[in-house]
């Protein structure tokens, strides 16, 4: 894995993700080459995560001014990619910042702005739409597939840490397209919107986001309700095929990452603070997306995230998707996951190495071959 900072995990797969969202290297050069002397640092260090929360914002001004005299000049199209860069470094800062900052909640919404204005002035083929669910709605981006008549879809839930705005810049819901499946990213209890600005902690019953959005997607001409799958990443490897062992109408199953007991990872990472995080302020994100108010009391809805007894309900098709170099989750959680399926029609592990890329947790460092390699899956097994 290319490491910018030497051995800081969580600064390397943000540099990472930024480059491969959209982010330009030089630019992104721009953001880290004043924060390497302060890569040494503890973790955890205040001084380190206000630098690279200021880095990454100062960026991500730049950028959005820039792209603002493009739209003013006329330049609609060069202008919507730099929105969409300012965007991806607004988000890059957003995820290290501590939520009990107003800065975090500033950056989100700046970071929603760029997203807006980028994706309308790329005509990308994108409807933001509003999911009803339990009182109140969740907040999604239905893209939608070329050609006539219902398409299949999937729907795409996240896991701890990012966005459906990072969702869709991080290319999979455009191989989908690619393929004739269109692409429900649903900001679902624990990020995103639903608990920046809806205050909805997660929920362990991820089969309740699933189902609302199928009740919204059959409501669509547009959509074949009968050809659904669902996606999800990282702790969306226990949120999906958790969903297609409850909710029986989905067709296919994608863990982009598996999980099958939450207390051996996360609960592992609570507990150990020299564990691959993907934060900096890990601890604190954490009580925040559990809605917990202490590390014990985190540990105990954590706990409760197991496969155990329920992956064996799964009775649609199930790949699970897996780094051999993930420092998250064991490959043992996705051996497993499979293993257990025993109701599925048809399971498949697929393991990314080193030498071809996708090693890491979720193929972090490099996503391609796996977004590759899940839409191929998808489009053969809801053609």
């Amino acid at each position: 894995m290319f490491e910018y900072f030497a051995g800081h995990y969580s600064w390397n797969m943000g540099v990472l993700m930024a480059a491969q969202l959209g982010g330009e290297m030089s630019e992104i050069d721009q953001a880290c080459r004043p924060l390497v002397p302060l890569a040494g640092r503890p973790k955890e260090d205040p001084e380190a995560q206000a630098a690279w929360v200021r880095q990454w914002t100062a960026l991500a001004q730049k950028v959005e001014g820039y792209a603002r005299r493009d739209e003013e000049a006329g330049r609609a199209l060069s202008a919507g990619k730099r929105f969409l860069r300012a965007c991806v470094y607004a988000l890059t800062a957003e995820r290290m910042a501590s939520h009990k900052s107003p800065r975090k909640l500033q950056l989100y919404k700046a970071m929603l702005t760029c997203f807006e204005r980028g994706v309308r002035l790329r005509r990308e083929p994108i409807e933001f739409v509003e999911v009803p669910y339990d009182g109140t709605t969740l907040p999604a981006l239905f893209y939608r597939a070329p050609g006539e008549g219902q398409r299949p879809a999937m729907i795409h839930f996240d896991g701890f840490d990012v966005t459906k705005e990072w969702m869709h810049l991080c290319g999979i819901a455009r191989e989908f397209s690619a393929r004739g499946v269109s692409t429900l990213m649903v900001d679902h209890p624990g990020i995103g919107a639903a608990i920046r600005l809806q205050g909805l902690a997660m929920d362990q019953k991820p089969e309740r986001w699933a189902t609302a959005s199928l009740d919204w997607l059959e409501k669509r001409s547009d959509v074949d309700a009968r050809r659904v799958g669902v996606v999800a990443m990282s702790l969306g490897g226990y949120y999906a095929p958790r969903s297609a062992a409850f909710e029986t109408r989905l067709a296919a199953c994608v863990a982009w990452g598996a999980r099958w007991d939450n207390a051996d990872s996360h609960g592992r990472i609570l507990r150990d603070p020299h564990a691959a995080r993907s934060l900096t302020n890990w601890l604190e994100h954490a009580l925040w997306y559990y809605g917990a108010k202490t590390a014990d009391e985190a540990y105990e809805k954590i706990s409760q995230m197991t496969l155990e007894g329920i992956a064996g309900r799964i009775r649609c098709p199930l790949l699970v998707a897996h780094g051999a170099n993930d420092r998250q989750v064991s490959l043992g959680d996705a051996e497993r996951t499979v293993r257990e399926a025993t109701a599925s029609p048809h399971t498949e592990l697929r393991v990314f190495t080193a030498d071809e890329g996708g090693a890491e947790h979720v193929g972090g460092e490099l996503f391609s071959p796996t977004i590759d390699y899940i839409a191929d899956w998808v489009a053969q097994v809801l053609r």
